[in-house]
């Protein structure tokens, strides 16, 4: 009996998610799976020094499911993985939302934490997403930073 097909899925919506239905679906029928790491980002209600009542995401329908399908597809060049997954929402979020998951399944706990690290790292720097915060000083489109990019350079070391 051979190993089934690893999976990607990428999902880009507007409505909210159960995580534990995510995770359970990703590896429902994948005994080969010893680990599993997840990461669940959330909407904040502070971002620098101003109060953050609300965020909106725009994204280009299409160009964003490729990109994000790019992004799992080099995981699972990198690493021996089972599954991936990556949940990101659009639309408007209040602080407490969940904005964005990404997990990675492996054989192995460590091919799962760096293949979910390398998720969100890239996802943070490469995802065609645009976010634009109400705070109490007025609206503000959120800026790239140094600090996203230097994690995903991290992953363009020799391993």
């Amino acid at each position: 009996m051979s190993a089934p097909t690893p999976r990607m899925l990428v999902k880009v919506q507007r409505e909210d998610f159960d995580v534990g239905a995510e995770l359970d679906a990703l590896t429902r029928g994948r005994l080969g799976v010893g680990g599993m790491t997840s990461f669940l980002g959330l909407v904040r209600d502070i971002h620098g020094d101003a109060r953050v009542g609300a965020m909106t995401l725009e994204h280009f329908p299409g160009m964003t499911e490729r990109e994000l399908g790019r992004i799992s597809a080099e995981a699972h060049a990198r690493w021996p993985l089972e599954a991936t997954l990556v949940v990101h929402r659009f639309g408007r979020l209040e602080p407490g939302d969940r904005i964005v998951l990404c997990a990675a399944a492996s054989a192995h706990r460590q091919a799962a934490f760096d293949a979910c690290a390398f998720l969100i790292d890239f996802l943070k720097t490469r995802a065609p997403f645009w976010k634009l915060e109400a705070t109490d000083a007025g609206e503000r489109w959120v800026e790239a930073r140094a600090s996203d990019d230097d994690a995903a350079a991290r992953w363009d070391a020799p391993r």
